[in-house]
């Protein structure tokens, strides 16, 4: 299936009537996951501004060299203003030469400014209006799946998170490190016997199901890469699981990669950044070829952050909490290879508060978006899930 096939198959999703609602449906093999980077990633030395005097003057230690062929240690050229980090050259740049990546830059929250990690975290998850009373039990993925007929949710965390909390029961499970369940088979019968008769039968039941599911899945995978081959690791691990999962199980995911938030000694093309970012790289790759070329051109991940970082770099080597962050858009089916949505030149007049990327794509607009063009989701719906927001268009799929 080619771009414009699933452009068409996506927006063909028929209406079903269940219970004397009507559902959207979403295209039979969509798959979405959301790749959440706690901790605040440094946008701007991974999407670089190359063509910013601004930038070189501002970050004399950080700042990663203009794209140049003869220095490995150099930006990848992605258009006149862009470049990407080196770390990135073997894993997300070919997806770029491919056209199934895009990046989003100036995206973040309107209407949070705290710049707390966990104010911020908790608005992106819930994806409800900064100012008035926070329903906590309400995270907009868990009402995007309420939205969604078909739809197999799971969350790859040790804990449900914010955003999948709702009237939908969504599994969890972390599955960076897979180790033989706690509770055995008569155990675990004995807990469902205790529930059976209550409101909480289904979610128990099903808890145990995943879980089952996901060690059975990931035990045969690791005894087959045992035989002599050698196992990825980190967050390369987790995502090929993931991808095994998503694969064979799920539609709709989320995960969270912690260990972002570069205060000190962040380093520039090498260094601990640098590092964070080729695992990361390696593990969004693992997961487009573990989830095969068939379904990838089906498949959609988005990678946000709470929010950026500050513009010009600190006295401690690193960068503080910002505001406007970079969104990545990957899959066989997206419109990529281009720098998508509203964009201003990277200069001190045009930085918020004079410290930081500005807010022109609302995380809220961008997801309404998108989830319109991939789910082919009307307005009713899409106002269920972000209230009062105008979905904002960016041709990505």
């Amino acid at each position: 299936m080619n771009r414009r096939e699933l452009i068409k198959a996506f927006a063909a999703s028929a209406s079903l009537t269940v219970a004397g609602r009507v559902w959207a449906a979403p295209a039979t093999d969509a798959r979405l996951l959301v790749v959440f980077l706690r901790g605040a990633y440094d946008a701007a030395n991974v999407i670089v501004p190359v063509g910013s005097e601004f930038y070189y003057a501002t970050r004399p230690t950080l700042a990663i060299a203009r794209p140049d062929a003869g220095n490995p240690n150099a930006a990848l050229a992605l258009d006149a203003g862009w470049g990407l980090h080196p770390a990135l050259r073997d894993s997300i740049y070919p997806l770029w030469a491919k056209r199934e990546i895009a990046f989003v830059p100036f995206a973040g929250c309107t209407d949070d400014l705290s710049r707390s990690h966990f104010e911020t975290q908790d608005t992106i998850e819930l994806g409800q209006t900064v100012g008035g009373s926070r329903d906590y039990r309400s995270g907009f993925m868990s009402r995007l799946a309420s939205e969604l007929t078909r739809v197999r949710p799971i969350s790859f965390t040790d804990q449900l998170p914010l955003i999948f909390r709702g009237h939908a029961q969504v599994p969890n499970t972390s599955i960076a490190s897979v180790s033989k369940p706690g509770v055995d088979d008569r155990q675990a019968q004995l807990i469902k016997q205790m529930y059976k008769q209550g409101s909480l039968a289904n979610a128990v039941a099903e808890g145990f199901r995943v879980r089952d599911d996901v060690y059975k899945s990931v035990s045969e995978e690791m005894t087959a890469a045992n035989r002599g081959a050698v196992s990825p690791r980190g967050f390369e691990l987790s995502a090929r699981r993931i991808g095994h999962l998503m694969r064979e199980q799920f539609n709709l995911g989320f995960v969270d990669v912690g260990g972002w938030d570069t205060h000190v000694n962040q380093g520039a093309a090498t260094g601990y950044l640098a590092s964070r970012l080729g695992e990361l790289g390696r593990g969004l790759a693992g997961f487009a070829e573990e989830i095969g070329p068939a379904m990838w051109r089906d498949t959609v991940v988005v990678v946000i952050s709470e929010f950026g970082r500050t513009f010009r770099e600190n006295g401690n080597h690193g960068t503080d909490h910002g505001h406007g962050s970079v969104y990545w858009v990957m899959g066989g089916g997206i419109n990529g290879g281009r720098m998508a949505g509203e964009q201003v030149k990277v200069a001190e007049a045009t930085l918020f508060q004079n410290r930081d990327y500005p807010v022109l794509t609302d995380y809220r607009a961008f997801f309404a978006g998108l989830l319109q063009r991939v789910y082919g989701l009307k307005q009713p719906s899409l106002e269920c899930i972000f209230s009062g927001i105008k979905p904002k268009d960016l041709n990505l799929v």
